[in-house]
């Protein structure tokens, strides 16, 4: 069972952790742009057809 516990925990800090990195880059660089990331999401997945503005 603790076992279980710490490794809820890890995740919990590993979520908070990149939580904090998104903030720090949208504050630098300023919010994401869904479309750019669903068209590279589509690219990763093998999708090229919808995605000729992607590069």
């Amino acid at each position: 069972m603790s076992a279980y516990v710490e490794a809820l925990i890890q995740r919990r800090l590993e979520r908070d952790r990149l939580r904090e990195l998104i903030e720090d880059a949208e504050a630098e660089h300023g919010p994401v742009d869904l479309t750019a990331v669903d068209a590279k999401r589509a690219i990763l997945r093998g999708d090229t057809a919808g995605s000729a503005d992607a590069a």
